[in-house]
């Protein structure tokens, strides 16, 4: 298919390319102008030709059977663009044996936050010690929940993995609270430097690291997020009530007393 007059039958500032290709094209080569090389070409030869009869309908043949083809092409992407995504493969949401968590899983109330360490909005969260004032207010009424949604920065996979392996020690949170604080150095170097500082075992926090141990739970989480269409961070449930972006502790409230009143 000539190049050209697929680009001449689409807009007006498209047509204007699809000339100058043609025009360039018959500059290069005056002696080859007879040859319809492009629909301009073949436009040219059958205004200036005996044969101008003969030349329309082989222009218009050409033209029709090209527009066609690309009205086809056209009307199929439309068609699979309005197909239903297919489903995606169930993940796994429910509590899970390596959650990292504050609060008896019995309590009325769960709060999960889906975190990542390299997130300076999360990090403002936490600052913000609103976590601290739900615990302070609700005690064992709520249970807190940790998951990985490592989306933010290219190292946060690695610093969400650190975690987990400093919760195989059971000083996850310390591990948590020092990575926000040191925030936003998050290489690998200064993960296993963090290790330290908590008193961790570091040659067995560094195998875990190095092995890419918890990778694949860490891709669970973040799967698990998408299910809720969760795009970024902290995003929260309460009680499977999705929440998308850093919640006030009056947010918060407004949500839990209700649950607390109706489970009392």
């Amino acid at each position: 298919m000539n190049q050209d007059l697929v680009v001449f039958i689409f807009t007006p500032d498209v047509i204007r390319i699809g000339r100058f290709c043609a025009d360039r094209s018959r500059q290069t080569d005056q002696r080859e102008k007879p040859l319809a090389s492009s629909a301009y070409d073949m436009i040219y030869i059958a205004k200036h030709s005996s044969k101008r009869d003969e030349m329309t309908m082989l222009k218009n043949r050409y033209i029709s059977g090209v527009a066609g083809a690309v009205a086809l092409i056209t009307i199929s992407a439309l068609l699979l663009a309005c197909q239903p995504a297919a489903p995606s493969p169930t993940i796994s949401v429910g509590p899970s044996a390596d959650d990292r968590v504050i609060g008896p899983a019995t309590a009325p109330v769960t709060i999960v936050e889906y975190g990542d360490f390299g997130c300076p909005t999360c990090l403002a969260w936490e600052k913000a010690g609103i976590l601290n004032q739900v615990i302070s207010q609700y005690g064992d009424k709520v249970h807190f929940v940790w998951r990985d949604f490592p989306v933010i920065t290219a190292q946060s996979p690695k610093a969400a993995e650190a975690g987990r392996c400093a919760q195989d020690q059971g000083k996850f949170w310390a591990y948590h609270d020092l990575l926000y604080a040191k925030a936003p150095v998050l290489d690998v170097n200064s993960l296993k430097t963090y290790a330290a500082q908590i008193g961790l075992d570091v040659a067995k926090f560094n195998q875990c690291l190095d092995s890419d141990q918890h990778q694949a739970e860490v891709q669970r989480d973040e799967q698990g997020a998408y299910t809720y269409h969760f795009t970024g961070t902290p995003s929260f449930l309460i009680n499977d009530k999705p929440l998308t972006g850093p919640q006030s502790f009056q947010t918060l409230q407004s949500l839990i007393d209700p649950i607390l009143a109706k489970s009392s």
